[in-house]
């Protein structure tokens, strides 16, 4: 059974609920349902295994070839060699007055 609930939003905030909605082809009640459920659900077991499924539009080999897509992405720059400057090592006169 459903229940009706009246919430007031803030203009930038309906704003945002309405692209969301819009680019997902959804409601607005389903993306607040659908956010509602993400806020209340139980702490999972396995934090990283509920991580699954989070990013869209991932390869769908990803997890056979991950170290080819990684080394795609992240390439390590090596680190940069800097000369040290030599300082002169003249001596200042000191003149007492």
């Amino acid at each position: 059974m459903t229940k009706p609930i009246q919430v007031y939003l803030e203009r930038t905030d309906l704003e945002s609920l309405e692209a969301f909605a819009r680019a997902r082809g959804w409601t607005k009640s389903q993306a607040i349902r659908t956010a509602i459920r993400a806020l209340t659900r139980r702490p999972p077991a396995d934090p990283v295994l509920e991580l699954s499924g989070d990013i869209d539009a991932l390869p769908p080999d990803l997890s056979a070839e991950f170290d080819r897509y990684l080394n795609e992405t992240f390439v390590a720059e090596p680190a940069a060699t800097y000369r040290t400057r030599r300082r002169n090592r003249t001596r200042r006169s000191t003149v007492r007055r």
